[in-house]
């Protein structure tokens, strides 16, 4: 298919294809924490330790996120809520408590420093150097085709 005939949101709908986990990516600035869900994030490199998050330009945390520390906590299956409330529907109470900056009982969190930036059209690609992290045993909350999914070992 000619580039120019790409109709964007049947590409999105094969993007959608592939399943992924769901992460809040959070940090604190003066103004206070910020997060936003992101969906698109992976592993770089293990020496130096590096990881990468595709943020879209719109995404009201992204002042806050450039140049500064962030973590990416990667939610359970039973935190949809909070794949919601950073994904700009936030309850009145929120769903989740702050250990630091990081989402208290996540199944996994990784603590990065900035390490690069690039432009990624109507994305921001930052890659963060991991300087802490940790995990735990969990069912993750996954997302497939523009909806939340399960993720079952075969």
């Amino acid at each position: 298919m000619d580039e120019a005939a790409l109709d964007v949101r049947e590409l999105r709908n094969c993007f959608g294809r592939f399943a992924t986990g769901v992460t809040v990516v959070t940090c604190a600035h003066e103004q206070g924490k910020h997060g936003f869900t992101a969906n698109s994030f992976t592993s770089v490199s293990l020496d130096p330790p590096l990881v990468l998050v595709s943020v879209d330009r719109r995404t009201r945390a992204l002042p806050f996120l450039k140049d500064n520390h962030f973590t990416i906590n990667m939610l359970k299956e039973e935190q949809r809520s909070v794949a919601m409330h950073f994904a700009g529907k936030p309850e009145t109470n929120p769903p989740f408590e702050w250990e630091g900056t990081r989402v208290k009982n996540s199944l996994a969190y990784i603590e990065c420093e900035p390490w690069a930036e690039y432009d990624g059209g109507d994305h921001v690609l930052i890659v963060g150097k991991v300087k802490k992290f940790d995990y735990h045993d969990g069912v993750p909350l996954g997302f497939y085709s523009g909806n939340f999914s399960k993720v079952e070992p075969l």
